[in-house]
């Protein structure tokens, strides 16, 4: 890999980071029921660098997860964004090795599924650790908190994922191959 295109890809992953920390921040589209929290476009840096490598989708997961730390968001919603380093990595390292995965609309959609999948498995992790630990047994039951933090996690994503999807479609190809 040449200088110029290391310091592509690093500016681009730096470019990413500083995306998916200021969406959260300064998005209209936001609710916060702690310990659920749902920004539109609040993955798609995350998942956009999944379809580049998984490099990339590793740094700005983290970079975007210490980001909600740094920002002052509550210490549950940090961590749930910790969380998205897990599918980052096994999405984008399934991408690089199945990149045939983005041309059929129905693998994509079941890719997109799986992830979301595993995105709210890993949120869910976060919150069932605050919630058997007595930080919110008394606010809220089992069910509620499979459905804001499960099933909602899932719908969040997959619409984070059509966007992520449709930008990096809308890219010209000869910038899509120098990014990855």
């Amino acid at each position: 890999m040449s200088h110029s295109n290391k310091t592509f890809r690093l500016t681009l992953a730096a470019l990413l980071i500083a995306i998916g920390i200021i969406i959260p921040m300064v998005s209209p589209f936001k609710i916060i029921l702690e310990p659920a929290s749902f920004t539109l476009a609040s993955h798609v840096p995350t998942m956009f660098a999944m379809f580049l490598s998984p490099s990339i989708a590793l740094v700005v997961a983290l970079g975007t997860g210490l980001g909600f730390f740094f920002g002052g968001f509550p210490i549950i919603v940090s961590l749930r964004a910790l969380s998205h380093i897990v599918f980052a990595a096994i999405g984008s390292y399934y991408l690089k090795h199945h990149p045939n995965t983005l041309t059929s609309t129905t693998r994509r959609f079941i890719f997109n599924f799986l992830i979301g999948g595993l995105h709210a498995i890993c949120e869910l992790i976060v919150v069932m650790a605050f919630y058997f630990g007595g930080d919110l047994a008394g606010n809220w039951d089992i069910i509620n908190i499979f459905l804001l933090v499960g099933i909602a996690t899932i719908a969040h994503s997959m619409i984070d994922f059509a966007i992520s999807y449709w930008i990096y479609r809308s890219l010209p190809q000869s910038i899509r191959k120098q990014m990855n």
